[in-house]
């Protein structure tokens, strides 16, 4: 077994890598860019090496820094992780050339596979069944929309090289092909250096189950079982689980067979995972998609139900040891579930976040010891024993994550920033201990999209495993924009009636009180205007009671729009809890709140939520009439398609700001004339920032 082994990552996925290092006894080496200074990877390994800016392509991307820090450090091996270079064939060679350990499968077989054309003739010769469509390397933009055309609408559009839904278009009609063909490649190319093209069939109410293989360097492959990845957005995957609900044993023994034979095709070797769509209505039916050529983010499901630790295995298989499992020792105990937190709003429309972490608490009080420890829990909440890799039926939680306290959380790179598993007796009891542990997953600072997984995962279609990977999409009116509790608007309101310093209210003196109050005398109305979490103005009305008179607990009258409501609070502690009642008994409450430089952040068991106070009232709404163009989201300016003067129609594309792989084209709120504007490709932006105005012609 090796000695050193460097990682060639970032994230959770450098810090789950480190874990089983370090329960191995093997030192780690991390590598990092100026943006991650300070991360928690960094951190955790052994020694650490930094490799320069923060553009990837001149750190985390540059094959040549990454080899010379193996080399300087000693490293006897690299683990690539997922994502960078975890699917670069020439990194794999580079390794090997320079007498380093890729973990990984041979260049040959990355490059085979990472070429999504040519793994579909390859898996198509081995007998395994794939979509049809048209995948001609070298195919030109009029190559694509004619394939199109012979495919029949609807389509998908896909690039040949990288994964995870970056420049995947899904296309109805002729009208928007050519455009989206244009997207995709710009994607591509922008995500993974390579803009080639190909068109399949997209299947109605596809599901995407996917199946891990492990393989070593003697002729050995096996299967893990399977996971179902149906629940995305735009080709993201958001929630992960195994096994799938859909199949049974006998399609399960068929699918885990075909993707065996698709790694024997390429004489595969560590660990991988061969994806399969599958139609809602034929379960029995299934088409390979693509071959991940790496670890995948949703391994923890694997390792919960079947008790292999993946990274420990691809350690072993990568030094030269033969597997010593066999397809018999794979047994699926239990039902596990993965919920990826993304630093995003979804109801900005999953813009991008960002931001400073105030307050961590990663469900603490469910995972005994570090982060990365699993805690295998009795019924009571006791703490029976930590296991690496659980198998436990009696239920378990873990949570993978890159975040610390005071954590600058950039939109450099992707979006994820933690993973929270669980692993229940059944579906059922899954689900349910997800959404427990979610309620308790605060993240102050940075808006994340917790709200919306706990939305996701008890939405009645998700509840009864009847799943597609159009659910999301269909369903996102329910699952996102929902209201702001009553208790989290009366929290807020009693933010703004209570002093700052809140130790000092059982003992306070009325008459030094420079608030207004008056015996025997109601208290003035007071009004503030937010921006709530989809960015649109909530007025909130709120007065102290006339008959306040002693200080805690105390009262207050809070109008929303036309309706009145009554609150008591019966404790407070700023930046700690606070217990209050709305209405009377309906509505009784605890919530954690945390204010910020410009923010208040509120928590409680139906969520995070952060509110913006803004003044006057013209700043909030209004933006699309006076014809401001502002970036919804912190990023970098990748394309301007306008300029000063020129007559626009509504709708029209004039901006394309990025962030974290993702593009936003900004469009012409109202027709006119483009005023002047400094905006330009390569600009660093703000979230709202003033980027250009359109006049009314």
């Amino acid at each position: 077994m090796f000695d050193k082994v460097l990682i060639a990552n970032r994230g959770e996925i450098a810090c789950r890598i480190i874990r089983t290092l370090d329960e191995l006894g093997i030192e780690s080496v991390a590598v990092y860019s100026d943006a991650d200074r300070d991360a928690k990877h960094v951190g955790m390994a052994t020694e650490a090496v930094h490799l320069g800016p923060t553009n990837a392509r001149e750190s985390y991307l540059n094959i040549d820094k990454v080899i010379a820090a193996a080399k300087d450090t000693g490293a006897q091996a690299i683990h690539p992780g997922y994502g960078f270079l975890a699917e670069n064939a020439a990194f794999a060679q580079a390794c090997a050339d320079a007498g380093i350990v890729f973990i990984g499968p041979s260049a040959s077989a990355i490059e085979t596979m990472g070429d999504k054309i040519s793994a579909k003739n390859t898996v198509s010769a081995a007998g395994v069944p794939v979509v049809p469509g048209k995948s001609e390397p070298g195919m030109t933009d009029d190559d694509l929309v004619a394939a199109a055309q012979d495919v029949g609408f609807p389509v998908l559009i896909k690039p040949s090289a990288g994964g995870g839904g970056k420049g995947m278009y899904v296309v109805e009609d002729e009208k928007s092909l050519r455009s989206s063909v244009e997207s995709a490649r710009r994607e591509a190319a922008s995500s993974f250096g390579d803009d080639t093209l190909f068109i399949e069939r997209y299947v109605n109410d596809p599901r995407h189950i996917e199946v891990q293989v492990l393989a070593d360097n003697h002729g050995n492959t096996i299967h893990l079982g399977e996971r179902e990845c149906s629940l995305q957005r735009r080709h993201q995957k958001i929630i992960e689980e195994a096994p799938s609900p859909l199949l049974d044993e006998q399609t399960r023994a068929r699918i885990g067979q075909a993707a065996v034979d698709t790694a024997a095709s390429v004489d595969y070797s560590g660990a991988g995972t061969v994806e399969f769509i599958v139609s809602a209505d034929r379960p029995d039916e299934f088409f390979f998609m693509e071959m991940n050529t790496r670890l995948q983010v949703e391994h923890p499901v694997t390792e919960m139900v079947t008790g292999v630790d993946l990274v420990e295995q691809q350690l072993r298989v990568a030094s030269g040891e033969k597997l010593s499992l066999t397809q018999d020792d794979i047994k699926l105990t239990g039902h596990a579930i993965e919920a990826r937190v993304y630093a995003e709003n979804p109801d900005r429309d999953f813009l991008p976040t960002g931001g400073k972490v105030l307050e961590l608490d990663e469900a603490t009080d469910w995972v005994e010891g570090t982060e990365f420890d699993v805690a295998v829990l009795t019924e009571d909440g006791e703490l029976v024993e930590r296991l690496l890799t659980p198998n436990a039926p009696d239920g378990s939680v873990r949570v993978d994550t890159s975040l610390l306290d005071g954590l600058d959380v950039a939109t450099t790179y992707d979006p994820m920033i933690s993973k929270v598993i669980v692993h229940g007796d059944d579906r059922g009891d899954a689900l349910r201990r997800l959404d427990d542990v979610l309620a308790d997953y605060v993240v102050f600072g940075v808006v994340t999209n917790v709200n919306f997984l706990r939305a996701l995962i008890n939405h009645p279609a998700v509840q009864s495993g009847d799943l597609d990977t159009g659910l999301v999409g269909r369903e996102l009116d329910n699952l996102v924009k929902q209201p702001v509790p009553l208790e989290i608007m009366a929290a807020f309101a009693a933010r703004q009636l209570v002093p700052a310093d809140a130790s000092a209210l059982p003992t306070a003196d009325p008459w030094t009180d420079i608030s207004g109050w008056r015996a025997s005398r109601e208290r003035p109305w007071q009004r503030r205007q937010v921006r709530g979490p989809d960015g649109s103005a909530i007025v909130i009305d709120f007065r102290p009671e006339a008959d306040w008179g002693g200080w805690e607990p105390f009262g207050f009258e809070m109008r929303i729009g036309e309706q009145a409501h009554d609150v008591v609070v019966e404790s407070y502690a700023d930046g700690a809890d606070v217990d209050l009642t709305v209405d009377g008994a309906d509505l009784a409450t605890t919530v954690l709140m945390l204010p910020s430089e410009d923010s208040l952040w509120i928590h409680d068991p139906d969520g995070t939520y952060a509110f913006q106070n803004v003044e006057p009232e013209a700043q909030l709404g209004g933006a699309a009439a006076s014809g401001e163009v502002r970036s919804p989201m912190p990023g970098t300016v990748i394309a301007v398609r306008t300029e000063p003067g020129a007559e626009v129609a509504e709708g029209d594309p004039l901006v394309v700001v990025e962030a974290m792989k993702m593009e936003h084209v900004l469009t012409a709120p109202i027709a006119g004339v483009v005023g002047d504007f400094e905006a330009a490709v390569g600009a660093q932006v703000a979230v709202d920032e003033l980027l250009m105005t359109v006049e009314e012609a």
